[in-house]
């Protein structure tokens, strides 16, 4: 299977119905077609510093952000590459570069214990973000199911569905089985439209005439929001009424 190292597009997201996702699979079928990735449970885990500070500077909808996660399309087996991959967004255009690197590699790498595995332009800009926030360590295993697609006519449009989003904080592996808090609701899937060009007119149409808006909405940030804050407010209250600090 062939993976695409860097990209620079738009992206857009959309929560749906499971009416509404009947409704665009419709208006799809003589446009889209499954693509190489076909249907996947998509492994990831997100690294940020102990207090947060990439998921809530995201959160601010700044100009610019970033995010660092490692990512496999299957449940991980002995050596398997997996992909580090960097995500950015400057200014409504997302910009992701990744490596593929053997996964207990990466462990080491990101986890500060082993040099960066190979020499590369990706590989030095991943070491640089490492080295930047220092203590960045895994902090969300985050999986869902995808449903990914093409464009018939061969321009770049793809257009992703995911269901089943489920986060948690324990077992970050990507050796191991799925499972955690689900995200978003069970009849509810997550439209993702990823172009470098304006949509096509039958896209817009089905946007149009269905009343489907465009989300600001995050996987990782949602997690963040309902699960992680509350328990890191919780600790942090719990522990001054002790006396003690939480964070130096």
């Amino acid at each position: 299977m062939r993976y695409t190292d860097v990209f620079k597009r738009y992206e857009f997201k959309y929560l749906l119905t499971g009416e509404e996702k009947e409704l665009l699979l419709d208006a799809m079928k003589d446009h889209m077609q499954i693509d190489e990735y076909g249907r996947t449970i998509i492994r990831n885990i997100y690294y940020d510093t102990p207090d947060m500070r990439l998921i809530r500077t995201s959160l601010d909808r700044p100009v610019y952000k970033e995010k660092l996660r490692v990512r496999s399309y299957s449940k991980v087996t002995g050596s398997d590459p997996v992909f580090i991959e960097i995500k950015k967004k400057y200014d409504g255009i997302v910009y992701k570069r990744r490596i593929a690197v053997p996964e207990h590699q990466t462990t080491d790498w990101l986890s500060g214990e082993a040099d960066k595995p190979f020499d590369s332009q990706i590989a030095n800009e991943i070491e640089y973000m490492r080295s930047y926030y220092r203590d960045l360590r895994p902090a969300c295993f985050l999986s869902y199911e995808r449903e990914a697609y093409k464009d018939l006519s061969g321009g770049d449009l793809r257009i992703t569905t995911d269901h089943n989003i489920l986060a948690r904080t324990d077992r970050m592996s990507l050796k191991r089985e799925v499972g955690g808090t689900a995200v978003i609701g069970k009849d509810l899937t997550l439209l993702e439209i990823k172009t470098a060009d304006a949509y096509p007119m039958w896209l817009i149409r089905f946007l149009t005439d269905n009343k489907i808006s465009k989300t600001s909405f995050s996987k990782y940030g949602e997690f963040y929001k309902t699960v992680i804050f509350p328990e890191m407010t919780g600790k942090i209250k719990a522990t001054e009424e002790k006396g003690g600090l939480l964070y130096a």
